[in-house]
């Protein structure tokens, strides 16, 4: 009895050690690798840059008063569109103390000189008409009454140019009544009544009341850093997304690049312009942000393959790629390489469409069911 459990012992003893080999052999030996396989296809590849900016109306101006006063009356509000010539505000003027006494001195010498004048016109046209003095005498009195008359006028449209800003003959083109210089939209009434504004003048740039903008002709401002600025030309198509308006894009064609940089958070930035294509049921509003896709070179309907399935040579800076040959197995074969969108790029030569080109290598499914849990 003892004999037999010693055998038996020494039976499970030789199973374990040979267990223990095998199963040393097969976790030592090496799986096969198996990668996935990818096939060109053709496709449109498109070599752009972008932009960042906004979109604003190639018009847009600023009314600015000629006159310094209080807004009286406002006659518009931020959206509505006005015409060339149309009224926007009213302005009552607050007269200079010092100008408004010298003007009204004025009118008490005017009078006065008027009244003098009168007396010696009047006088002198009896003794005329009596045949007493000659008729070249009398013009001269004639002339200064007139003139005397000439200067009250002068002077009480002086003295109500100082206190209402308009004169009765000028009443129609009255420099009180502030006007649309442009056919539009109000973009905005930066002012409301009660507030005083300050005229445009050479010292100064004058107070905002209203800025008005033609919406049917907008802009695309933005700009590119230098490292791309010299791969662009006026002329390029530019695809452009509006942040505000979602799943819809704008053409637009490059017009203008500033010919000096400004530095910007430590890169110089080069000054875009490009004139936008509108879409009559789409209503852009004037600051929209937007980028610019600037298509620097484009190619419809050729054979690609993703980017990454290509490999170089150090030696001669060849490329190439792994192509199946058999199942799992492939040979290398070199490539002619053409424009590239930075994902897919241009095969000129050395591919077909039914070849499989090697791809990444497929994970076990052991794993990839531990790293899904």
């Amino acid at each position: 009895m003892k004999k037999f459990f010693k055998i038996l012992l020494m039976i499970i003893f030789v199973g374990l050690i040979l267990g223990t080999l095998v199963f040393l052999y097969q976790k030592s030996k090496k799986k096969p690798e198996i990668y996935d396989t990818k096939t060109p296809f053709v496709s449109d590849v498109i070599k752009k840059t972008v932009a960042t900016g906004s979109v604003v109306p190639r018009y847009e101006i600023l009314i600015k008063p000629t006159v310094s006063g209080i807004i009286d009356e406002i006659f518009i509000e931020a959206g509505d569109k006005v015409k060339k010539g149309d009224l926007i505000a009213r302005i009552r003027i607050i007269p200079n103390m010092i100008e408004l006494n010298n003007a009204e001195s004025r009118l008490n010498k005017a009078r006065l000189k008027f009244e003098d004048a009168k007396m010696v016109y009047d006088r002198q046209k009896k003794v005329y008409e009596q045949g007493v003095i000659p008729e070249a005498e009398f013009q001269q009195y004639r002339l200064d009454h007139l003139n005397a008359i000439e200067e009250l006028d002068a002077a009480e449209a002086h003295l109500q140019l100082i206190k209402e800003g308009v004169s009765k003959k000028a009443s129609a083109s009255s420099n009180t009544l502030i006007r649309s210089t442009i056919t539009g939209m109000v973009l905005d009434v930066p002012v409301e009544v009660g507030n005083s504004v300050i005229e445009s003048n050479n010292f100064n740039e004058g107070t905002t009341i209203a800025s008005v903008a033609d919406m049917g002709e907008m802009i695309f401002e933005g700009k590119v850093d230098e490292t791309e600025v010299g791969k662009i030309r006026v002329g390029m198509p530019l695809i452009l997304s509006i942040g505000a308006i979602e799943d819809q894009k704008f053409d637009a064609q490059l017009e203008y690049i500033s010919p000096k940089g400004k530095e910007e958070n430590g890169a110089i930035q080069f000054e875009i312009k490009a004139a936008l294509t509108l879409k009559d049921d789409i209503f852009v509003r004037a600051g929209y942000s937007a980028n610019a896709d600037i298509v620097l070179e484009r190619k419809d309907s050729i054979l690609v393959i993703p980017e990454s399935l290509i490999k170089f040579e150090k030696e001669n800076d060849s490329a190439y790629v792994e192509v199946e040959t058999q199942s799992q197995q492939f040979e290398k074969r070199y490539v002619e390489l053409g424009l590239s969108d930075g994902v897919n790029i241009e095969i000129k030569s050395g591919l077909t469409k039914d070849d499989k080109i090697k791809g990444a290598k497929k994970e076990p499914e052991k794993k990839k069911k531990e790293e899904t849990t």
